[in-house]
């Protein structure tokens, strides 16, 4: 396993550099949004390579990250299409004056790159390490990835949507799934995390990568999700009686 996730750090590394160069060329680092998704498939697909094996259950979860990775890629890439670079960016990018292209390639790029291959270790021991048939646990884990995944792709598609309505500018969107929570998208990101994990328990010794899902958990509810986003909205009133009616994360009926 130490050896796989090596192999897999050299590769993520590469991958970090590659995206760093385009960032730096593009004058833009929120290419590392873009990035986020097909680091996942490339750290999936070097676990598969380099382990030979072809189960049902390595397969299946191999499949389910690149649909999820090519989809947020995609999506990211269109929203991005012909617009400035996204606030958070320029911000460090003021903030961080003569440092910034080192802090950047450290504490954007190779950063992102160390989570991912924490966030992913559910996937890499599912797809490295035989393990019973497919049984009822790989249904209720891909179930949950189902759910979570229609939750990220719908919330994205309905927020794209609103945002290329002209009415809708400097309007909060409060309808669709984001009547029930204010951050559907982050919700699915977090409930298929926790399904990949449901599907990797099914293999022997495999309880420790709960840190997996644990960890995209704490950065969305905790760092760099739902704290960060709603910070720039503090100031809004319509948000705060967004707030008040709308759930933050779990999906629920909005309060009257």
């Amino acid at each position: 396993m130490l050896k796989l996730f090596l192999l897999q750090s050299l590769v993520i590394v590469i991958y970090a550099v590659i995206w760093f160069i385009v960032a730096v060329v593009k004058n833009r680092n929120d290419v590392a949004d873009i990035a986020w998704g097909g680091g996942f498939i490339c750290a999936a697909l070097t676990a598969y390579m380099a382990a030979g094996i072809n189960e049902a259950r390595a397969i299946l979860v191999l499949l389910l990250v690149i649909a999820w990775g090519a989809r947020l890629m995609l999506h990211i890439g269109v929203r991005n299409l012909g617009k400035p670079e996204d606030h958070r960016y320029k911000a460090w990018r003021k903030e961080w004056g003569s440092t910034y292209l080192i802090r950047s390639f450290l504490q954007v790029f190779l950063l992102q790159g160390f989570l991912l291959l924490v966030i992913s270790l559910p996937v890499t021991l599912a797809i490295t390490r035989s393990g019973p048939p497919l049984a009822v646990l790989d249904g209720f884990g891909f179930c949950l990835w189902l759910l979570g995944f229609l939750f990220e792709a719908i919330g994205d598609f309905q927020l794209l949507q609103f945002k290329k309505n002209p009415a809708n500018k400097g309007l909060i969107m409060n309808i669709g799934l984001w009547r029930y929570t204010r951050h559907p998208n982050y919700f699915g990101e977090v409930t298929l995390w926790w399904g990949i994990f449901l599907i990797c328990l099914a293999v022997p010794g495999s309880l420790w990568t709960v840190v997996g899902p644990l960890t995209i958990t704490w950065l969305i509810l905790r760092v760099s999700g739902t704290p960060l986003l709603e910070k720039r909205y503090v100031d809004n009133p319509e948000y705060a009686e967004y707030i008040k009616n709308t759930s933050s994360f779990f999906p629920l009926p909005p309060r009257r």
